[in-house]
């Protein structure tokens, strides 16, 4: 079951990675903000890929957690701008898109399925800790 919790979480990493990568010169022209959209879609892609190498070298509650608050708000952020127009928040530009094509699918997709499987990690990864824990430790030899 880890290994499965594992590779479902980078490879829907990967998939966020991918299309931020390749659609960050797109967002270089998006207006406002005091960081380009093509930088916050490349930043968004190196933390998604970090993120999926950190979860296959070391499947901890850590991990999973930083790979869970990494999908989710990629979800959140993909659903927020594609209904609401914010505008420039602070330094982030306005990146209302409200059209919706298969690239943005592949994203919502491999997200979402990295949110879920992160978050059920995260408990896997708890139990398996806490069961290790209990197992009384042995009686020293030659004790009475």
């Amino acid at each position: 079951m880890g290994l499965i919790l594992r590779l479902l979480v980078a490879a829907g990493l990967a998939a966020d990675a991918y299309v931020h990568w390749t659609f960050a010169p797109d967002m270089a022209f998006v207006q406002g903000g005091a960081i380009g959209g093509d930088v916050l879609f490349r930043v968004q892609a190196a933390v998604a890929a970090a993120a999926a190498v950190l979860v296959l070298v070391r499947a901890a509650r850590w991990t999973y957690a930083l790979a869970f608050v990494v999908a989710a708000s990629a979800v959140g952020a993909l659903v927020l701008y594609y209904y609401a127009d914010l505008g420039a928040l602070g330094p982030l530009p306005d990146m209302h898109e409200p059209v919706w094509y298969a690239e943005k699918t592949v994203s919502l997709v491999g997200e979402g399925v990295a949110a879920l499987a992160a978050l059920a990690g995260f408990f896997v990864a708890g139990r398996k800790r806490g069961a290790r824990d209990e197992v009384p430790a042995p009686e020293p030899a030659g004790r009475v």
